[in-house]
């Protein structure tokens, strides 16, 4: 039978079958139908073979032709990826038709064309990852045009300084043309030259997750939390500030609305690196709830992909999946529908090991042209009610180096971000710790040493608390108590809205840190020396808990520390007797 007679023979869903494929292989990407639905194989029986559509099989029958391509579902990667909104397949959706029809798609940035500068002349002698030239991006990064991998020898033909469109060919080595664009298998990890430790952290300019569960560059991080816990403003955020040089944001399964004011957001932003838009430097793969199920479970692949595009450029880049759950979900969909035993909650039973695939392409790397790149991946967790002991969560907390428990008491207290202390952890506090005494702060270690422990101290006595009542406990637990609430209000908790407060870098979250500290330190005392834990309760504390919203430099911070300080060495002080008048006559 020719390839031409392969027929679609059952369509169940994103469940195809197919007959008279027989060059097709694992992992091939097949064309169904007249509209050449795009679909991979995944499974070879005889002369049937199991193909996942990526899009809306809705008309497509029995009978109608299919078509394998003989290469993996694969994603076209170039210099047209920032700034740009795409889907789970990477296909543009900016310039695509208002109703995405299936198989129809707009061409990657057409008609625009990009500035190229050559790095090498004719001749030059290179091997995959060597710079070929660069394209200005107003991003405060080089996009480099490198050589695809596996490819090595003299460069011919070099283009000159000028515009080029992606489709044309900027050089030829060893004969094989080159253009600004290449396509690599989003399910294969890239090559790089070797894989290093991690060693500084990444800056969320988030206190709670930068004090106590800090994440190193190249690090992995989940975000479990129920509804309404605050995962996606807690992700936006991340995406807004961190330190990173590319974001990818992959909307895996998550509502639209919301999706479309994170991207209004977004455009609105200034980049502080170069005062233009933060969007410049960001790469949105959107695949919400209402788009093809099984696409979704292709886009974080597509993601990590393009994440190890950029750091093979030296650059540090961060995946945000928002969220894993959903693309678990389309996991346990499909295998349903082709019959797989389903294992724990109705998922297949590789679902640990594709999770692990997963969150294993993050690493800091040496590059092949020796520079240094990083992936970190922060992927959000959407357990159903909010159960900590589903699998995905069980899962993911076994590969992960971070872990951001939102809980649930706090986000309805309005105390955002949510993270919880109790719950949450970071593996990375040791190569954040040795990163910032190197950086000139040698007292980072010990700072999250007692913050923590005032805060688990403080949790242990508030419990007594509420069954003894507070006043049932001495002077100094009541003043540890009151520390646990003045680092949560004071410290831990910030307010999104606010132009000052959104974000907070590591100098002035350090001096909040050691004002909060120094003041609660100062209560302990006072209560210890024999004053009133009513008195010490009942003092002013709000110029120190607003300065994270109203002090704008370290210095205004310590300002505010010193009038408070002073405020509670006055409650030490015994109140003046009144001067009696002496008597008239002399006794």
């Amino acid at each position: 039978m020719t390839p031409d007679a392969a027929r679609v023979a059952r369509v169940n869903g994103p469940l195809v079958e197919v007959t008279g494929l027989q060059a097709a292989t694992m992992s091939d990407l097949i064309e169904l139908g007249d509209r050449r639905l795009p679909g991979e194989v995944v499974a070879v029986r005889g002369d049937v073979t199991t193909v996942q559509a990526y899009d809306y099989t809705g008309g497509l029958a029995p009978g109608h032709p299919a078509r394998s391509l003989g290469q993996p579902l694969s994603a076209l990667l170039g210099p047209h990826l920032l700034g740009g909104i795409f889907d789970g397949l990477l296909r543009p959706l900016a310039g695509a038709p208002a109703w995405l029809e299936p198989g129809v798609t707009a061409a990657p940035a057409a008609g625009r064309e990009f500035d190229f500068a050559p790095a090498v002349t004719d001749g030059t002698i290179v091997s995959g990852g060597t710079t070929l030239g660069t394209v200005p991006t107003g991003a405060a990064i080089d996009y480099r045009v490198l050589v695809p991998a596996g490819l090595a020898g003299p460069v011919a033909d070099i283009r000159p300084s000028g515009p080029v469109s992606l489709q044309e060919v900027i050089a030829t080595v060893r004969g094989v043309p080159v253009r600004l664009t290449s396509a690599w298998p989003v399910r294969r990890p890239r090559p790089y030259q070797e894989r290093r430790d991690a060693d500084a952290p990444l800056v969320t300019r988030q206190r709670v997750i930068d004090l106590l569960f800090p994440v190193a560059r190249g690090g992995t991080t989940a975000v479990p939390g129920g509804f309404g816990t605050g995962k996606t403003m807690l992700l936006q955020q991340i995406t807004k500030w961190c330190d990173a040089d590319v974001i990818v944001y992959v909307g895996c399964g998550e509502r639209g609305n919301e999706l479309a004011d994170m991207l209004d957001d977004l455009a609105g932003l200034t980049d502080p690196r170069t005062g233009g838009s933060l969007a410049q430097r960001t790469v949105v793969i959107a695949n919400t709830s209402n788009m093809p199920m099984m696409a979704r479970e292709a886009s974080i692949y597509s993601a990590a992909t393009v994440a190890e595009h950029f750091r093979d450029m030296g650059l540090h880049a961060v995946v945000i999946a928002d969220s894993t759950s959903r693309w678990a979900e389309a996991l346990r969909e499909f295998a349903s529908r082709s019959g797989e035993l389903p294992a724990e909650e109705g998922y297949p039973a590789s679902l640990a090991s594709a999770l692990a695939a997963f969150y294993e392409r993050a690493g800091c790397v040496v590059t092949a042209e020796g520079r240094e790149g990083s992936v970190t991946i922060i992927g959000a967790i959407s357990p159903a009610g909010g159960d900590m002991t589903e699998p995905v969560t069980t899962y993911t907390q076994r590969f992960v180096r971070c872990l951001w428990s939102l809980d649930r008491d706090l986000a309805y207290a309005r105390h955002y971000p949510a993270v919880s202390w109790g719950a949450s952890f970071s593996r990375d506090d040791d190569v954040v710790a040795a990163w910032h005494t190197s950086h000139g702060d040698a007292g980072w270690e010990e700072r999250r040493a007692r913050l923590a422990t005032l805060l688990a101290e403080a949790d242990r006595l508030g419990s007594l608390a509420e069954l003894m009542g507070v006043s049932a406990l001495p002077p100094p637990e009541r003043a540890t108590i009151l520390a646990g609430r003045l680092i949560r209000e004071g410290l831990l908790q910030q307010n999104a809205l606010s132009a000052l407060d959104a974000s907070c870098d590591s100098a002035r979250a350090a001096a909040l840190a050691h004002a909060i500290l120094a003041v609660a330190d100062r209560c302990v005392e006072l209560a210890r020396a024999g004053v009133p834990a009513a008195e010490i309760e009942e003092a002013d504390f709000s110029p120190v808990l607003r300065a994270r919203e109203d002090a704008a430099s370290p210095a205004d911070v310590v300002n505010r520390e010193t009038a408070m300080l002073a405020t509670l060495d006055r409650l030490s002080k015994p109140p003046e007797s009144p001067t009696e008048p002496a008597a008239e006559d002399g006794t």
